[in-house]
Order: structure tokens, then sequence, then C-alpha cells
């Protein structure tokens, strides 16, 4: 220990005010903050991809996932339809992923999914809100 305070010591300045910057930063208390942003955005990673409805082509491509669980994410059937709501949660160890249409004829038809890390896969329902009749559906990663 005494070797590198020697060593941070004879360095320039800057490398020094770095350091030192860091150090502050980290004890901090943004830094908690942070590192749970981090692990939260982190714990979605895998959902990022495109995904495929086998019945049909429909698919639900995932650009990204922010630490409070809004999903940036495209739907085509096979247009491109909006959401109007995508979510991600934790639940204990599982990811729970909730989407809503509301464009044409599916004002109100919903996909709620649960992320199967083990079979790469999407599993849950789908509500049609029109037809006011659910399916249970599962999407496979396509990429």
């Amino acid at each position: 220990m005494q070797k590198l305070l020697r060593k941070i010591m004879r360095a320039p300045k800057t490398i020094v005010s770095i350091l030192l910057l860091v150090v502050g930063f980290c004890a901090s208390p943004g830094w908690a903050e942070a590192e749970q942003t981090i692990e939260s955005a982190s714990a979605y990673g895998a959902l990022v991809g495109q995904w495929e409805r086998p019945d049909g082509g429909y698919l639900i491509t995932i650009k990204g996932v922010s630490a409070d669980g809004e999903i940036d994410a495209a739907y085509a059937n096979p247009s491109p339809l909006p959401f109007s709501k995508a979510e991600a949660s934790r639940d204990g160890d599982g990811i729970e992923l909730f989407f809503e249409l509301r464009a044409g004829g599916y004002n109100g038809s919903t996909y709620t999914l649960v992320y199967d890390p083990a079979q790469d896969m999407l599993r849950g329902f789908y509500y049609q809100a029109v037809a006011k009749q659910k399916y249970d559906i599962q999407f496979r990663r396509v990429n």
C-alpha cells in the first residue's frame, strides 16, 4: 500500500486530481444510487433483442430498458404498431413485461409476459381487447 501511495504522490497533478475526484465520487451518497441504476439496467439486459411470436410472425423489438423499467420497444403485426405502454418489472428473480397497444383494431390489447431465462423465451398471454379474448402465447428470440 505504501508503494502505491508513493507512486501516486509522484504522479503528475492531473492524475492525482482525477484519482481524488473518483475516490470522492465513490464515497458520496450518489454512488449507491448510481450503482443501483447500473444493477437494474443490467438485470434487464437479457431482454434486448428481437422476439417473434411463432403463431403469426408478430415481432417485438426491445431496444433497451431503463433502470426504472421503461422499455424502448417496437411492435410489428406485420405492419408497425406503437405501444402506448411498455414496462418491465422485477418479481423476485424473474422479470415481468407489460405492453399495451392503442392503435387500429387493437385499442387496449395487452401482452403480459415473463422472461424465461432457461429457454430464452418470453411467455405469457395476449389479451385481445376488441374480441375480449385471452390467448396463451410465447415469443422466441430471433436475434
